[in-house]
Formats: C-alpha cells, structure tokens, sequence
C-alpha cells in the first residue's frame, strides 16, 4: 500500500478527528487516580466518545482487541488491555485513544500518574514527551523518516535511556494502520522523503532500561524484559507546506 496524500478536505477531517481525540485525554485526566481500574476508565472514554462525540472507538475489535482503549501501566511499554486490576499510588499509564469520525482515525497518547510519581517515572515521561517533540519538529517537506527516527534516538539515548525498535508511528486516515512505518530511531538523510500532505504519527516509547520487549500470552501486552519502565507519548501530525501541524494537541495544556 502507497503513502496517501489527503486533500485539504480530507486535512479538515483529519483536524477534527484529532481534535476529538485529544478531547478524550483532556477528559480522562482528572480521573486517573489511585483506587480506579482501567476497566473503568476504559468505560468512561467508550461512553464519551460514542455517547458525547458521536465517534466510534477504532480499537475495539481491531485484530481481536477487547477494548476501547489501550492502557499501559509502568513496565507495560503498548498495548495494555484495560482489566479489573486498580491503580497504585505512583503508578504510571499510558491511555492510547484512538476513535473514529466521518470514517477518518484520530490517534493520540499521553502518560498520566495515580497520584504523585516517584521522580524516576516522571524524568522517563518527561524523556518521551521530549523526544516525541524532537521528532515533530524534525517534520516538513523534503526531511525524510530517517531524520525522525535519528532525532528522537539521539536524544533519548542522550539522557540514558532507550528506544524500543519492533513498535513504531504509522501513517493514517481512513485507515488506521496506513504507510508509511515511523521509526523511532535511524539515519538522518535515508528513508522515504516526506511530502505535504501526509498524515501520520510519532509516538516514541522509551525505556528506562534496555530497549528489549517481550509479549505477553494474552497476545497483545507488551513488556519490557528486564522490567524497566517505559513511557510514551504521541501525536498524529500533518506535513503542511512549509512545516507540520499538530492534528491531535491538547485543549487543556498551559
């Protein structure tokens, strides 16, 4: 499958699919706390995004997953099945959202704490929210997905940590699994040249220890092999003229 260059009406769509997504997270927030399950969170943002926003939340079903939402709890690096287990004081989660609107995906993530986090889990956030970042603004017309992947590796591993390989940022749209694959780590100059037009994500997962993953034998939970916790943080951007454009930016953040 070839890369797909939206149209500006197609742009639109992506813009208030992304919107909507980020609408999500903003709304999560506040009830991410010690004493929930991610069974009920993953409840509360079913119900806003089909209830409140009229979206249809894209995981669900996807390949076989059960849920609406992916929520990843500290060692968990993507992928965590939302479940009955309740968070710790300190803990910290990733909530993926990803929904669906007039048929075109908003995709997004942050990291959120049950209650305050132990300095460690907020540095490592603090890491891929960085790198997520870099690699945003490594984004215009005639860059390439090397120069992605190399900014947000150098910079991750600047500050001691890693970047995971086998999970990547992905185009999308009216699918939401599109080309290209956006490697978190590479060569600056190598890989496919980007043009206006594209839709895709840059979602960094970073570890505190090595980059080494394992899949757990419910099929989808992703860990790291030395239990080191990991962290993630993404976007779905757009390639404009002269730069990128954020689809996905939070309406609550300072």
């Amino acid at each position: 499958m070839s890369v797909t260059l939206k149209t500006p009406e197609e742009q639109d769509k992506m813009r208030e699919a992304g919107r909507l997504a980020a609408q999500v997270l903003d709304m999560i927030g506040e009830h991410v706390r010690p004493g929930v399950t991610t069974d009920e969170l993953n409840t509360r943002c079913h119900d806003f995004m089909v209830d409140t926003l009229g979206t249809t939340p894209a995981p669900l079903n996807y390949h076989g997953f059960p849920k609406s939402i992916c929520t990843s709890i500290n060692h968990v690096v993507c992928h965590g099945i939302p479940g009955d287990k309740k968070l710790k004081k300190g803990d910290a989660l990733n909530i993926d959202i990803t929904l669906i609107k007039d048929g075109y995906h908003g995709d997004s993530s942050r990291m959120f704490f049950a209650g305050e986090p132990s300095i460690k889990a907020r540095r490592l956030s603090d890491v891929a929210e960085a790198a997520m970042y870099e690699g945003i603004a490594a984004v215009r017309p005639g860059a390439t997905l090397g120069d992605i992947g190399a900014v947000i590796q150098t910079y991750v591993e600047a500050q001691r940590c890693s970047v995971v390989r086998e999970y990547c940022g992905h185009g999308i749209g009216l699918g939401f699994h599109e080309e290209p694959q956006v490697l978190h780590y590479g060569e600056p100059g190598t890989g496919l040249r980007l043009e206006a037009g594209m839709t895709f994500t840059i979602e960094p997962m970073v570890n505190a220890g090595k980059r080494h993953v394992k899949v757990l034998p419910d099929g989808w939970t992703v860990v790291t092999k030395d239990h080191s916790l990991s962290a993630q943080w993404e976007h779905t951007v757009l390639v404009t003229a002269d730069g990128v454009e954020i689809l996905t930016p939070s309406q609550t953040a300072a």
